[in-house]
């Protein structure tokens, strides 16, 4: 998308960055709680499957979260938001995205004007664990989404996990949406418990190894994997894989990422790794996301959806060589840490070897620091110094001659 230089433009942009969690495909049913917040319990299950008010007591989020998440900062603890997948999106807050909620009512439209939280109006779209099957016209808007530059998450659960009871399980609803195979995935009918760090070896990686921080492994509780075929999409990479599996291999993987049209994927087939354990209190909880291995499931889960949310960067193939850039999505770019002090890092993916502008801009748009940097084609990382800045908000904008971006940051 090609910005102008006015100031107010490019925050416009950095601030309408949206990531939606689904909650409409009842992720709230029995012992389930895959949602970032909720003030009432009043939803149960009818005999469709379907989630109703006033039949039981699961939780029933809103779009937007309380507290109003304008008041998250970099200590807010994990119990601001009360739901399973809290943590991640206050995380995500703090990367500078708005979050919400599709509720159980909600729908999933592509393209319709009259929703107001229609899927063109979000960059990433996270599902963990649905267990209704999607209808035909939600298959339809959610590939279509991804064919055009949206970000899915994809999050599945062992064989079996049909929670509202309607003979779905969340991998076959996932597989049913996958028909064709468009993302080169496909999860497993299975169910284990394992501890791996059979990670790829791809220290540029932006999964594996971004802003967050290194990944060493991810910890499963009755989770599938699943198996790619780059067959059916040359762009699909496994990350992380069962202990004992090639982990440059299309099998017994744990975490995947391919991309499709304009648009990027990640899956996971356990819903286990996000739980924060802060949830629904008449369900049973537990705590991973931030606790198991280090961390490392927090690290996995951020640097993930920032390269969801982020046009033109790619992940790499085997070590350290890149894999092509779309022509569709050439530059793109993402800054690290967030807030900063002395420097910041802008990492952008280029299609060739090219001279790339790099800028600094103040809260008024003026240009304090502005270079060309020659950058080679794939994935370069940049760092802009900030010594002797003051305080406050700052902009970094990049541009190829024929694309232009811009993210803001905080430096204190």
């Amino acid at each position: 998308m090609l910005l102008s230089s006015a100031l107010a433009t490019i925050l416009l942009e950095a601030q309408t960055v949206k990531v939606l969690f689904d909650a409409s495909q009842a992720e709230m049913a029995a012992n389930a709680d895959w949602v970032i917040d909720a003030d009432l319990y009043n939803l149960g299950t009818n005999s469709s499957g379907l989630m109703v008010t006033g039949s039981g007591s699961e939780a029933n989020p809103a779009r937007f979260p309380t507290p109003a998440q304008g008041g998250i900062t970099s200590t807010t603890a994990q119990t601001f938001w009360k739901g399973a997948l809290s943590y991640w999106a206050i995380d995500l807050v703090r990367q500078g995205y708005l979050v919400e909620t599709l509720p159980f009512n909600g729908l999933i439209t592509y393209g319709v004007s009259t929703n107001s939280q229609d899927l063109t109006n979000y960059k990433v779209f996270i599902v963990c664990e649905p267990n209704i099957r999607f209808s035909t016209s939600e298959r339809t808007a959610i590939r279509t989404f991804v064919q055009n530059g949206g970000g899915l998450f994809m999050i599945a659960n062992h064989n079996g996990s049909d929670r509202n009871n309607d003979g779905w399980d969340p991998e076959s609803i996932w597989n049913d949406l996958m028909s064709g195979n468009p993302y080169g995935i496909t999860f497993d009918a299975t169910s284990f418990s394992q501890s791996s760090t059979n990670i790829r070896n791809a220290p540029n990686d932006p999964i594996l190894n971004g802003p967050m921080g290194s990944v060493t492994g991810m910890v499963y509780n009755s989770g599938t994997s699943m198996t790619l075929n780059p067959a059916a999409n040359s762009n699909v990479l496994g990350l992380v894989f069962r202990t004992g599996a090639s982990n440059t291999g299309n099998t017994q993987v744990l975490m995947a990422a391919s991309r499709q049209g304009l648009g990027k994927v990640c899956a996971i087939g356990d819903s286990s790794p996000p739980d924060d354990g802060s949830g629904d209190t008449n369900d049973a909880l537990y705590s991973s996301y931030s606790t198991d291995l280090g961390g490392s499931h927090r690290k996995l889960l951020v640097n993930a959806t920032r390269w969801l949310a982020t046009p033109g960067t790619t992940q790499v193939t085997t070590g350290s060589t890149h894999a092509p850039v779309t022509p569709a999505a050439t530059l793109g770019m993402d800054l690290y840490p967030n807030p900063a002090s002395d420097h910041v890092n802008v990492r952008f993916a280029n299609s060739a070897d090219e001279a790339v502008r790099v800028e600094l801009l103040d809260a008024t748009g003026q240009q304090l620091q502005g270079r060309m940097i020659p950058a080679a084609a794939g994935i370069n990382v940049v760092p802009v110094d900030l010594a002797g800045l003051c305080p406050g908000i700052y902009v970094v904008r990049v541009s190829n001659g024929s694309e232009t971006y811009a993210e803001r940051f905080l430096h204190r």
